[in-house]
């Protein structure tokens, strides 16, 4: 796999007083210049955040989910997965624990894939409102990561986007020894999501979304909330957290991912696509 290096710096950025631009404000600006979110991500929330809470452990296990019809694994570790999509920046933050203990799982697998904020996925047929767009051999939008020694993978991406029949989620496994232990979904907060949707162009569609926690028969099945993430707003991006209760032993992974038709390969930009050799 490639070597992930360094964690690419977001530089300086822009800055926007409190007193001149509120969050829509802000937002709006950023709608009307999505290069901004899309590269270096700019400042986009200048309100003072609600104080949050750190997630308390729980020694329980987070409910699993299914894969859903979307999952490949690219072998691609790295710590950014928007391969330079746009949309409102947005870092993973994955706590992997023992359920049986509450002890922190160093070297813990950890992998991620989503929509961007269209609502695509990467590597297959089929997507898009009209279900006519076809995004075989690409890779955003998913990634690896291995836990540290405080059980911590993160990641940077953008707020996911939405398609028809689901809530807003981010799909992860967490791999014990090369062994898939459990397979989850993080969720999101609907007042955020439609304030993104509605305010960041990146986002914006003629169809109306209709599914959210409420009624979602997935999210609806996490009884114990387990897979609600934690969210704060930072100065340039959102952060999302999630403590993960896994089994050593027990694994928790449900299957039932048919595998893309067109094997997928890392993407380099600006190389001729017969010319690349990567996979």
């Amino acid at each position: 796999m490639p070597s992930l290096g360094k964690t690419p710096s977001l530089g300086k950025l822009p800055s926007f007083g409190k007193s001149l631009l509120s969050r829509r404000a802000t937002l709006a600006t950023l709608a009307s210049a999505p290069a901004i979110i899309s590269s270096a991500p700019g400042v986009f929330a200048q309100t003072p955040a609600a104080p949050a809470l750190a997630p308390a452990p729980a020694c329980i296990l987070t409910p699993a989910a299914v894969p859903g019809p979307f999952y490949f694994d690219p072998k691609l570790h790295r710590a950014d997965i928007t391969e330079g999509h746009p949309g409102v920046p947005l870092r993973l933050r994955f706590i992997v624990l023992d359920a049986a203990n509450c002890a922190l799982v160093s070297g813990a697998r950890v992998d991620v894939w989503q929509t961007r904020a269209d609502g695509y996925y990467s590597g297959y047929p089929g997507q898009g409102d009209k279900h006519n767009v076809d995004t075989s051999g690409g890779t955003f939008m998913r990634g690896t990561q291995i836990a540290d020694a405080r059980g911590e993978a993160l990641f940077h991406t953008v707020y996911p986007g939405w398609y028809d029949g689901r809530t807003v989620h981010v799909h992860f496994k967490i791999f014990i020894d090369d062994k898939n232990m459990l397979t989850g979904q993080m969720y999101f907060p609907d007042a955020l999501s439609q304030y993104v949707f509605a305010n960041v162009g990146a986002y914006r569609r003629k169809a109306v979304r209709n599914v959210f926690n409420t009624n979602d028969e997935l999210a609806l099945q996490d009884g114990t909330h387990g897979g609600y993430c934690d969210i704060k707003e930072e100065s340039d991006h959102y952060r999302a957290t999630l403590v993960v209760g896994v089994s050593r032993t027990v694994a928790t992974a449900l299957e039932d991912t048919a595998r893309p038709p067109v094997q997928p390969r890392a993407i380099v930009p600006g190389v001729a696509p017969e010319k690349q050799k990567n996979s």
